[in-house]
């Protein structure tokens, strides 16, 4: 039989995001995906109430796959959310996850094995083995759109750190002194170059509500003058921080996610060009910057990889409860 139609080789993999949950089979050898299925996550329900929607979307799958006579052998699921490297979840983002036990749940372990990674690092794993990293010993995932944040990838293995943290680009604070008043000033890049802040900021320059960031950055290409400022301000601010990032890391390439990140024109241009003024070697200015490949897919694939992998690591013995937690990485 075909590798592709092995039953051994599909994995459920589930990004959760601030809007909606996406889900799909992944043929976790080639990358290939199939019944994709997605539902709103509103967060605002809580955390019993989106994990309801998690297993509601990981039975469907799994009846998908029933029915072409598949079954998966674990479930990965990506969270907007800091997790180290045994699957615990560090933050409270999106949902107080505290409030219950996500891997450990009895809906989802009837299912399969369910292991837990942070979703920027999940989208890095996948654009490393299929998409836009491959190629690449050393590279930074950036992703842009909601949240910001990155990932270093060495040797195809996303860099973890040792308490599960080693994406935070923009979410803390920057004390920079006020050169004029010696006023020391806490700058959160996030709250100022993400895609809800460049929508929040245009509304407030022009009185008028916008959808969302697609909008600022459509008008900036236009050349309407308070979108140019905002979208140039925003990519300017986050090129510096980019640059810092190559700076200490050297990564042979940026590779860029997300939804602002990939959107053509102004904010994309102007961030590279920040980005390069901010290099301070001078042999790493050139470095590519190539635009994430695997588009929407890439959370939920890598949630998949993410999963298959430690997996394989903690292969469950005869007899043994299906509910295992993330191990320990290689």
């Amino acid at each position: 039989m075909d590798s592709f139609f092995s039953p051994a080789n599909w994995t459920i993999g589930i990004d959760v995001g601030g809007t909606k949950i996406a889900a799909g089979a992944v043929e976790t050898s080639s990358g290939a995906v199939i019944h994709r299925r997605e539902a709103p996550t509103r967060s605002e329900r809580g955390a019993t109430a989106v994990l309801e929607s998690i297993a509601t979307i990981a039975n469907g799958t799994l009846q998908a796959l029933r029915n072409d006579g598949r079954s998966p052998h674990a479930i990965g699921i990506g969270l907007p959310e800091l997790v180290d490297a045994k699957g615990r979840i560090g933050s409270a983002h999106l949902v107080e996850w505290s409030a219950i036990q996500l891997a450990e749940n009895a809906q989802l372990a009837a299912i399969a094995p369910t292991f837990i990674e942070s979703d920027v690092r999940a989208a890095a794993l996948a654009e490393a083995r299929f998409g836009a990293g491959r190629g690449f010993d050393l590279f930074a995932y950036v992703s842009i759109g909601t949240g910001i944040s990155s990932s270093i990838v060495q040797d195809g293995a996303p860099l973890v750190g040792a308490r599960g943290g080693a994406l935070v680009l923009s979410s803390g604070s920057l004390g920079v002194p006020c050169p004029e008043c010696s006023n020391w000033t806490e700058f959160v890049l996030e709250s100022y170059a993400s895609g809800p802040a460049l929508a929040r900021r245009y509304a407030a320059a022009t009185g008028r509500t916008v959808a969302g960031a697609e909008a600022v950055i459509a008008a900036a290409n236009d050349g309407e003058p308070l979108a140019v400022e905002i979208v140039d301000s925003a990519a300017e601010a986050l090129g510096s921080a980019v640059g810092w990032l190559v700076n200490v890391v050297d990564p042979e390439a940026i590779v860029i996610g997300g939804g602002l990140g990939l959107a053509p024109g102004r904010f994309q241009s102007r961030l590279i060009a920040a980005t390069r003024a901010h290099v301070w070697n001078p042999g790493a200015r050139g470095l590519p910057f190539l635009s994430a490949s695997l588009g929407g897919d890439a959370g939920l694939i890598g949630a998949a990889l993410a999963a298959d992998r430690q997996f394989d690591h903690h292969q469950l013995a005869p007899g043994s409860p299906l509910v295992v937690l993330h191990g320990e990485r290689r």
